[in-house]
């Protein structure tokens, strides 16, 4: 197959060489503006299965020559921003149906993702595919919409959100597009009926966390005019609600984003297209954080019974693979269509080609996971209520120590650390003492949502409150130590679960991490016995208590 790449060496279309690259099918032709660019963008790919050609391509210049002289097979516009295209936006689209070759687009704007279905009965003419809006908004939304509404009568709302890693890498085109939209009115469904909402004036704050890994730190996502507020309501017709946000950090940065958005929304400007050339240099500059990414998926319906239901799907990226996800529906589609199981003909949104199945088949050679989350009753264990679906996946000893056990008995060893402050922190703490060997005794007592665990090294007692955390600390496990609160995120890894420090607060007072003591905790199972470890210090002190021992339930 021959694939023309229009913006081929640009942000998304880079990424969409990188993903096809390695298929010795393939020839990619790597196209723009500038031949240069192209070609020094092809020589700087080294190890390729794929044959890389560059070319240049002016999406404004005679079309149908530029198209014959190049003799693509599938033709992909990366190129954009779509929302911008204005008169003749749909240009390329003609002259691929006009030289019978198929085509694809990475469109994030839902007019322009809408009106290509008025194309549908000549691309069926012609005999080809022409799909648009192929990207995790709609592709991957409306996929895991399908799995997560399996066995639901009625669905009523879906709402989802991705929250890119700072260091990510944003292109100008995607900025300009941002900058055209923010604050303007954008027709979306809303609880009722369809409504105008104005991108990034419009909040709302979620924890992107899948069962037992370490979730994102609670983002805050805004309103975005993606395609899925119209076509998600063509595949869903009962559905009273559908709500897409993007959460870009640092959020001091969206923060402003926000600002400047109200001042289009009230008139103060009429856009912030003028001010994309800025948005850029602060986007891929002024940047720090967690290099991790993620994205998430809620709906909202009723069972067959009536009894209402809320089903979430969460995916976590870490490093450098979460920017390739947006290409991922083209990497799907092209790889099937090689292996001889292209799109049907005809003109629409990218809504129903790619499953989640086959996403989850390209995430598997990544360090990007996923998970669902269902409703899990109220009277459930605590870390089985944070854990979802990860509870399971637990050793059994330790599955059995945190479901509804009373009290458990063992022994454990334990070291104090011998600074000033260390002895200090340990005695607010009431840790226990030093000692080799002491018994331990441990009672969980259970007063609703909250857990008091009352622990007996020997004669020493010390005790605290655990439970599930809200707001900014939503999906993880909060432990109270008198004025201490420390939120914790449990982390499956192997037989083991870890608690890693996410929040804390003094007093009330949510304070850095930075500040924090630092902790490594983990339960485990050893020759089917439940086996705990805690060590906590600070870099002020060093070593202020480490413990560690056994427990088995009374």
């Amino acid at each position: 197959m021959r694939m023309l790449i229009v913006g081929g060496y640009g942000t998304f279309g880079g990424r969409t060489v990188e993903l096809l690259e390695h298929d010795p099918r393939l020839t990619l032709i790597v196209a723009g503006r500038s031949f240069e660019k192209a070609r020094a963008y092809c020589a700087q790919r080294h190890a390729t299965g794929a044959k890389l050609e560059p070319a240049q391509f002016d999406r404004n210049g005679d079309l149908a020559a530029q198209i014959g002289s190049l003799k693509p097979d599938l033709l992909l516009d990366a190129s954009g921003p779509f929302q911008a295209y204005g008169i003749g936006g749909y240009c390329l689209v003609e002259a691929a149906i006009d030289a019978r070759v198929h085509y694809l687009d990475l469109a994030d704007g839902a007019a322009f993702v809408a009106g290509v279905n008025a194309y549908d009965s000549l691309a069926r003419e012609a005999g080809i595919y022409a799909l648009s809006g192929v990207s995790s908004f709609p592709v991957l939304t409306a996929a895991v919409v399908r799995r997560l509404s399996e066995g639901l009568a009625r669905l009523d709302e879906i709402s989802g959100g991705i929250a890119p890693s700072p260091f990510a890498g944003v292109g100008e085109n995607v900025i300009r597009a941002i900058a055209s939209y923010a604050g303007q009115p954008v027709a979306h469904l809303g609880r009722t009926a369809k409504t105008i909402g104005h991108p990034f004036t419009q909040q709302r704050r979620y924890t992107i966390a899948p069962p037992g890994r370490l979730p994102l730190r609670s983002t805050m996502f805004s309103l975005v005019d993606v395609p899925d507020l119209s076509v998600l309501s063509t595949l869903w017709p009962q559905v009273k609600r559908v709500w897409m946000g993007a959460g870009p950090v640092p959020e001091i940065l969206h923060r402003a984003l926000i600002s400047l958005s109200w001042a289009v929304r009230i008139g103060i400007v009429r856009s912030l297209a003028p001010l994309a050339p800025i948005m850029h240099w602060a986007t891929n500059r002024l940047r720090w954080g967690e290099h991790r990414g993620g994205m998430f998926v809620e709906v909202k319906g009723s069972r067959a019974d009536g009894e209402q239901e809320t089903r979430s799907w969460h995916l976590l990226a870490e490093g450098a693979d979460g920017p390739l996800i947006p290409s991922m529906a083209v990497q799907a589609i092209v790889q099937k269509h090689l292996d001889g199981l292209p799109p049907r003909t005809g003109a629409r949104a990218c809504v129903d080609d790619v499953e989640l199945a086959d996403y989850e088949r390209l995430f598997e050679a990544r360090t990007i996971y996923t998970g669902a989350r269902a409703p899990i009753p109220s009277g459930a264990p605590l870390y089985r209520r944070i854990l979802g679906g990860a509870w399971e996946e637990l050793p059994t000893r330790v599955r059995d120590i945190h479901n509804r056990v009373a009290v458990a008995d063992g022994t454990a060893s334990v070291e104090r650390g011998r600074h000033p402050l260390a002895w200090l922190a340990a005695r607010m703490m009431s840790f226990p003492p030093a000692a080799s060997q002491t018994p331990v005794r441990v009672r969980f007592t259970a007063d609703g949502r909250v857990e008091q665990w009352s622990r007996a090294f020997g004669e020493h007692t010390f005790s605290s409150r655990q439970y599930e955390g809200a707001g900014r600390s939503e999906r993880l496990l909060v432990e109270r130590f008198g004025a201490l609160e420390f939120a914790m995120a449990l982390v499956l890894e192997g037989d083991r679960l870890r608690l890693v420090a996410r929040r804390w607060r003094a007093f009330g007072v949510p304070l850095p991490l930075w500040l924090a003591p630092r902790s490594v905790a983990y339960e485990a199972a050893e020759n089917g016995v439940f086996q705990f470890f805690v060590e906590i210090s600070h870099p002020l002190c060093g070593l202020i208590v480490r413990y560690k021992g056994w427990l088995k339930p009374d």
